[in-house]
């Protein structure tokens, strides 16, 4: 890898990202390129309301290289910060015998007019926004850009500011990567002074090799060696599987080292280290160097929304669940896949940096103080290099406490579905349980005596029958990857619990679930009648922030499953789900008969005090629209 300078790295090189907030606890993210002290001052009508340099309590700093440090700052403040009000904020930095404040070295962040970038408190919540699957080299618009402008059309009416954004998954594609983006990783590394690390099971063991290797770029599948006990790791983790109903996913530049993984959230939040990138093409085959090219104007698109982005950020409380992309395609999809990525050392490693990655970009931020235990060795870790590497991996891989819940009206649940499966003891190749049962009863204690919940699960809990059927199809064959076979209904034990669980007498009787991954965005009114108890249910599916279906394959699918599964038709009848109705929010704007929406853009959701609970909008990365429509006839 070619090295890279700067006469002088800038201060701030990702964030703040504003995170966890309540009426007395701030949360933010950042990455600086010095090991800062700092202190944050919040206002209220220009009126200093808290200022204090951070102790090491409420400021920890993880040290990712020679000159990058993540900053997780949590404070529990004295001061009660009220709903409907809009606060300020300015942070100082302080190093090397100087300061420099937020406002003056991140300029880009403030709004015009704006003297500091601000927040309200998510109490009340009236409305909110959601999406997932953003992946930057998809040719598209960016919908977290529509963040940015709802913002800044309601900056100062904090009744109608969103409460949050909560991003349900794949907010980065560790296992799907441009070969730009995965250049422009690598002279981050190098001007940042990410630490290297070394591994076992491959034909290149550390980190120099590989990012000199010619390999190195669109052909990582070929570091496993060719051995009989690697094919099947090649075959579920690196061999780029082809999903001809669904999508074909590249894991040929899948990220492997950890300063990749940490190199990658830098460059999809904040538009900093692109300024000090040069993406030459480097010496390819005449096959890849076309696709390199390709996906070098897609990113230079990216790159120009990053301003927008990184300023929405800043300005409102963002939560975070991962799904597969976060982690790699197809994680933990059947106890199969489990058995051949886990055992493999090489494989082990892949799963752990991303998701160690995952713990200190995404996870901490949701709820800091579930993170005590796995927070308290985080130093030893990483000091001048990641440290007893194998033992944080482990540690990571052995944690199952990434869901959580917010305190809001109504409260929010936000479910982990990928590290508590429910897996198949029949069949390694059968599709595992989205939770298991000890999970799900977990989950029916924090919704017992709620009068409403929000809910939100990666995946869709109510799915379209047709493409549903397709997957049950493929697994019946014993092909679960080929069409990411991953919805409630298909492990029989998860659906019959949470069906359950929806039916029992003490569980809200209004669940607005919040949903994503499948790449287009649907909404459905569900009534549940059951002896003791009726529930009303609205599923808001908002998928993909920068991804999409196959347009075609789509209609088609859309089509077929009018036909198929209509109201009236005989195969409803018969595959109708037990005392339950399912009713289909139109898109406003399309062609009569489809229901499924295919654009990137962000979910909005608008509460409405009525029998229809919620409205449900799409905010299309083009500054359109769409409306999902209650049928009233």
């Amino acid at each position: 890898m070619p090295k890279t300078t700067i006469k002088q790295l800038p201060t701030l090189v990702a964030g703040p990202i504003l995170r966890h907030v309540s009426s007395t606890q701030l949360t933010f993210w950042l990455v600086t390129s010095t090991e800062c002290e700092l202190s944050l001052s919040v206002f209220q009508h220009q009126d200093v309301i808290f200022s204090q340099t951070l102790k090491s309590e409420q400021h920890q700093i993880v040290e990712i290289g020679e000159h990058a440090y993540i900053h997780l700052v949590n404070i529990d403040s004295e001061v009660t910060f009220a709903t409907e009000q809009v606060y300020q904020y300015e942070f100082t930095f302080s190093h090397q015998g100087r300061s420099e404040k937020l406002s003056e070295i991140a300029p880009m962040l403030l709004y015009d007019a704006q003297q500091y970038c601000s927040f309200t408190v998510p109490d009340k919540i009236e409305r909110l926004l959601h999406g997932s699957c953003r992946k930057p080299h998809f040719d598209g618009g960016d919908g977290l850009t529509q963040v940015d402008t709802v913002i800044e059309q309601t900056l100062d009416v904090p009744t109608e500011r969103p409460s949050l954004l909560m991003m349900s998954g794949d907010q980065v594609y560790a296992d799907d990567v441009a070969g730009p983006m995965l250049l422009a990783i690598h002279q981050v590394i190098d001007l940042l002074g990410l630490y290297g690390e070394s591994w076992q099971g491959a034909v290149i063991n550390d980190s120099q090799a590989l990012y000199g290797s010619e390999y190195c770029y669109y052909h990582r599948e070929r570091l496993l060696p060719h051995t009989k006990a690697n094919e099947a790791v090649y075959d579920k983790f690196f061999a780029a599987s082809k999903k001809p109903i669904f999508t074909s996913v590249n894991a040929k530049n899948h990220l492997v080292t950890l300063a990749e993984c940490f190199a990658m959230y830098i460059l999809v939040w904040s538009p900093i280290m692109w300024r000090h990138i040069r993406l030459e093409t480097p010496n390819l085959s005449l096959e890849d160097t076309q696709k390199f090219t390709e996906e070098q104007q897609i990113l230079q698109q990216f790159q120009q929304t990053l301003p927008q982005v990184s300023r929405a950020l800043a300005h409102i409380p963002t939560y975070m669940i991962f799904d597969d992309h976060d982690i790699t395609d197809d994680w933990n999809l059947t106890r199969g896949w489990e058995e051949a990525a886990y055992s493999h050392p090489f494989s082990r490693r892949i799963i752990g940096n991303t998701l160690v990655a995952y713990w200190l970009c995404q996870g901490w931020g949701n709820a800091p103080e579930k993170f005590t235990e796995l927070n308290v060795d985080v130093k030893k870790h990483f000091e001048r290099g990641y440290l007893q590497h194998d033992a944080l991996i482990e540690k990571v891989l052995e944690w199952h406490d990434w869901h959580y819940t917010l305190q809001t009206t109504p409260k929010i649940v936000v479910l982990d579905t990928r590290t508590q499966r429910w897996r198949s003891e029949s069949r390694s190749s059968k599709p595992s349980g989205l939770m298991d049962w000890e999970a799900l009863s977990e989950m029916q204690q924090e919704l017992i005596n709620e009068p409403q919940v929000i809910l939100v699960s990666a995946a869709p809990i109510y799915g379209v029958k047709m493409i549903e059927t397709i997957q049950r199809i493929f697994t019946f064959f014993g092909q679960p990857l080929m069409v990411d076979a991953e919805n409630w209904m298909a492990h029989k034990g998860t659906a019959n619990v949470m069906l359950n669980i929806f039916r029992h007498v003490k569980t809200p009787p209004e669940f607005i679930i919040l949903s994503g991954d499948v790449h287009y965005s649907f909404v459905y009114d569900v009534s549940h009648r059951f002896q003791r108890s009726q529930s009303k249910i609205v599923q808001i599916t908002s998928s993909g922030i920068k991804n999409q279906f196959p347009t075609k394959l789509l209609n088609i699918l859309d089509r077929l499953n009018r036909v198929l599964y209509g109201p009236y038709s005989p195969l409803n009848w018969f595959t109708k789900r037990r005392n339950m109705k399912v009713t289909v929010r139109k898109p406003s704007d399309r062609e009569p008969g489809l229901t499924l929406v295919n654009e990137c853009g962000i979910g909005e959701l608008r509460f409405t005090h009525d029998e229809y609970i919620v409205q449900a909008n799409l905010l299309t990365a083009d500054g359109k629209e769409v409306h999902f429509v209650v049928d009233k006839d």
